[in-house]
């Protein structure tokens, strides 16, 4: 189910940086290239530096090994309020190092900042994270249901298996 819409998603603004931070556990996902097929308890922790950027480590474990990542994000627009991020990796972790710079966008965030969606410009990439390694029902339709409304085709949403408790 997905409505098209013309133009980019619209994103959250006014979004406060220092309560964004902190650990997220990934709920759902679309399937991509750069995360394993079979990855669980799939998370991202974010530190905001000195400089303003933030540092991304983002985990998942596959076959009981854990797997992880580290980046930076900062302000797509310095001088907007919008919530749209860059996002930049090395990949692989290893050389030849690669930068890979990706968009991060705050499409919807509760007030409590318990729980968001995540999504880019192409609508290929999106992302459902929670506080906790968990989200009800109800509110997981939605989120999801916010996605729909953004245009994107949520049949390609993937549920990331999570543990209790989560790894430490």
């Amino acid at each position: 189910m997905a409505y098209h819409i013309e133009g980019v998603p619209e994103v959250v603004k006014g979004v406060d940086l220092k309560r964004y931070m902190g650990r997220w556990y990934e709920i759902a996902s679309f399937p991509s290239f750069f995360q394993p097929a079979n990855g669980v308890n799939t998370r991202a922790t974010y530190t905001l530096n000195s400089d303003g950027t933030v540092h991304v480590l983002n985990e998942t474990w596959n076959d009981g090994k854990r797997n992880s990542i580290e980046g930076t994000a900062y302000k797509a627009d310095p001088n907007s309020d919008e919530a749209k991020l860059k996002v930049k990796f090395i990949v692989p972790p290893f050389l030849p190092i690669i930068p890979v710079l990706g968009n991060y966008w705050i499409l919807y965030l509760d007030p409590y900042y318990h729980y968001a969606l995540i999504g880019e410009p192409t609508r290929e990439f999106l992302w459902i994270l929670c506080r906790e390694n968990h989200l009800n029902d109800e509110i997981y339709s939605q989120v999801v249901y916010k996605a729909v409304l953004q245009g994107y085709d949520v049949r390609k949403l993937h549920k990331t298996p999570q543990t209790n408790p989560p790894p430490q």
